[in-house]
């Protein structure tokens, strides 16, 4: 291969490396041409580019990308899986599964998402993990089974208020016919007071009589008091 061609290899192995979340690395070695294009057909279904690659020019690419974590699983006959940010990494990881199942000649190495390293253990995985919109369905059940239940709960209480309501309105209504009926006998009450005399004084009640012995009692206990001496005359 022209230098100028391995250069032009290392920049769109740089600019993928770069733009690609997660990436499957597998020992291709003993495939044929076939089953090779029947999992790259499969691949691409889930968002993923299958490239056979030289170490030589990957390391060089993975190292301008900032993307050491890959250096480790360039060892032997490699080939990777670019998995795009839009594509489904469950089912690219089942499509590897199967084909190293069905080929008995295809080996995962592992994998990189998101600058972390992945086993080839970790890869199987997430290849027993259901299908993205399996997965996307069941998040969303989780979220609106407690969406759900919250509105019932406020819809409880809610009612319970109206009732609450409902009662308190016949409570205040019972009290009102109360304060009527309280106010009427007042109103007689005061019907029945004795009426002032014409001269708009209130009829006085006469004092009782003192009885005659307890009037002489009081008579006898006054004492005369003494009378004053006549001054003396200031010419004797």
């Amino acid at each position: 291969m022209k230098k100028q061609d391995k250069e032009k290899v290392i920049a769109d192995l740089t600019e993928r490396l770069r733009t690609s979340e997660t990436l499957l690395v597998a020992d291709y070695r003993g495939l044929t041409m076939p089953q090779i294009d029947a999992l790259r057909s499969r691949l691409l279904e889930s968002g993923a580019r299958f490239t056979v690659v030289k170490n030589t020019l990957t390391r060089r690419a993975a190292e301008a990308a900032g993307a050491e974590a890959l250096l480790a699983l360039l060892e032997g006959p490699s080939a990777i899986a670019f998995l795009e940010a839009e594509g489904d990494m469950v089912a690219a990881a089942k499509a590897l599964a199967d084909s190293a199942r069905e080929t008995k000649v295809l080996a995962i190495r592992g994998g990189v998402m998101q600058g972390r390293t992945l086993t080839a253990e970790e890869i199987e995985t997430l290849a027993t993990l259901p299908a993205l919109d399996v997965l996307r369905g069941q998040v969303l059940g989780a979220i609106v089974a407690p969406l759900t239940t919250f509105v019932a709960l406020l819809n409880a209480p809610l009612q319970d208020l109206i009732g609450l309501i409902d009662a308190r309105i016949e409570q205040l209504g019972g009290a009102g016919g109360a304060a009527d009926a309280a106010a009427a006998e007042a109103a007689t009450a005061k019907t029945e007071e004795p009426a002032p005399n014409a001269e708009g004084s209130p009829i006085e009640t006469p004092a009782p009589e003192m009885p005659a012995a307890s009037a002489e009692s009081a008579e006898d206990d006054v004492t005369p008091s003494p009378q004053p001496e006549a001054a003396a005359d200031p010419e004797e």
